[in-house]
């Protein structure tokens, strides 16, 4: 085979890559965000909270410079990763109020492109783990929300039982 030949063979794959490429179903999912518990894992005195995310829109996560209403430090926007504490006690789940609640800010991650849809998975920092344990109890949970910058509340998931050692 010549270079021209070659040449020309891979130019028509090339081209041909690029024609099925465009084919491809591109993902879709609903513009309110979409989460799963997908892991909680002890290192020692911390632990780590992964999830698991959809969202349509791509518009999860915010930048340090969103602080304009709704996202300003006095609304609860300010934050976009909610979690709430509970403890089993005789068989009853019941959730545990701190002084300050377990809120997180998880940065802006909104790919560039037409396609907006984004899928990935979130990991957040509990330090110090436990937070609090009230002594009535050995089993937490927590369960997990996501706001989307449209304001869009994502469903709840629950983390399993964590058995606090």
């Amino acid at each position: 085979m010549t270079n021209r030949s070659a040449a020309k063979v891979a130019g028509g794959l090339a081209l041909a890559g690029v024609l099925f490429g465009g084919c491809l179903k591109t993902e879709e999912f609903p513009n309110t965000p979409a989460i799963k518990f997908k892991s909680f894992e002890f290192f020692g005195d911390s632990a780590s909270l992964t999830i698991s995310f959809t969202d349509g829109d791509g518009d999860i996560g915010l930048n340090a410079s969103d602080n304009a209403p709704p996202y300003d430090t006095s609304s609860i926007y300010y934050y976009n990763l909610f979690l709430e504490h509970s403890e089993k006690v005789n068989g009853e789940w019941q959730v545990v109020g701190f002084r300050d609640p377990i809120f997180y800010r998880i940065p802006r991650i909104t790919p560039t492109g037409q396609n907006k849809a984004l899928e990935g998975e979130i990991a957040v920092a509990i330090d110090p783990f436990p937070l609090f344990i009230t002594g009535n109890s050995d089993t937490v949970r927590y369960s997990i929300e996501m706001v989307d910058r449209a304001l869009n509340r994502s469903n709840k998931v629950y983390t399993n039982d964590i058995i606090v050692p």
